[in-house]
């Protein structure tokens, strides 16, 4: 049997072996460890200033939001997306994902829902039956980006809308571990940063997308456009920072995060789509700063009014 991988110059697939190493190697890919410190980041925000160290359901949570999540997120994303994904360079790869053969895709929700029992039976166990409607929220916020009936990862401004599904993470954290939710303010911030994140990826496929006929955010507003509404939303994140949160050094990092977007919008790439060594190069630089920030941010609390 063989297992598919494609480049942007050739769409047709290689063969490799499809070993049990290769199936394990392609579901940690699947599961985006490139992503996996921001999802880890988001968990731990609702536990600024708090000791979690002695409790045995914040480390699950720690272990959950990592290779469990990100299979569950990006697995149901990849069976809906293989044909745009086998025409995307960027795939194969631990920052952007798989790229599957039909076999693999064929086995891939299984192994999902595989993965996900254990925690579901385990977080009932810990924090009572509403963990049963956590997972259940989990999967409706997953169907209705991904299912084709519903399709809302090919309709503009809804697509990027439904990101605000990633507060998920911080209900979970509260939840499990029976800790206030996060403010307005902080949960406002991190919907506007996950949009912003997806909305920069999609610029990042822009191509890709349009190859493959997807009606995406990115591809109505054009690269131009994208890029300066990436830009608003980060200055929108910038002015929240600045206005609630007690550490101003996070609203003048994204301050110049939106400043940046906007210069080269209107004066560097301009209309031209991001670079895949950009892309590599951008993704491991902001794991840098996330695992950086990570202990200052709950040592410091900065997210808590």
């Amino acid at each position: 049997m063989t297992n598919l991988t494609a480049t942007d110059a050739d769409p047709t697939p290689r063969a490799k072996p499809h070993s049990a190493l290769a199936w394990a190697v392609d579901l940690l890919k699947v599961s985006r460890p490139g992503f996996w410190p921001t999802q880890l980041w988001f968990y731990l925000l609702p536990f600024g200033r708090r000791d979690m160290f002695g409790s045995p359901a914040f480390f699950l949570g720690c272990l959950y939001v990592t290779f469990p999540l990100g299979l569950l997120i990006y697995g149901w994303n990849d069976i809906f997306d293989a044909e745009t994904d086998r025409l995307n360079g960027r795939k194969d790869s631990w920052l952007f994902g798989a790229c599957l053969d039909d076999e693999g895709l064929r086995r891939l929700p299984a192994w999902m829902i595989a993965v996900q029992l254990p925690f579901v039976a385990l977080f009932t166990w810990l924090a009572g039956p509403k963990m049963l409607g956590w997972f259940a929220a989990m999967a409706f916020a997953n169907a209705l980006y991904n299912q084709p009936f519903l399709g809302f990862k090919n309709r503009p401004v809804v697509d990027v809308l439904t990101q605000v599904g990633y507060l998920l993470i911080f209900v979970l954290a509260s939840w499990l571990c029976d800790v206030p939710q996060l403010s307005i303010p902080a949960l406002t911030f991190s919907a506007l940063f996950a949009m912003q994140g997806h909305l920069f990826g999609q610029l990042m496929d822009i191509e890709q997308d349009l190859a493959a006929g997807r009606k995406t955010s990115a591809s109505v507003v054009g690269v131009v456009g994208g890029k300066l509404i990436v830009a608003a939303i980060v200055l929108g994140e910038a002015a929240i920072a600045f206005r609630w949160f007690s550490h101003v050094a996070v609203a003048l990092f994204m301050g110049v995060g939106s400043l940046f977007f906007l210069v080269d919008a209107l004066a560097v790439t301009k209309s031209r789509p991001y670079p895949p060594m950009f892309a590599k190069a951008f993704f491991v630089g902001w794991n840098v700063v996330v695992v950086a920030s990570a202990y200052a941010v709950w040592r410091t609390g900065v997210f808590m009014l």
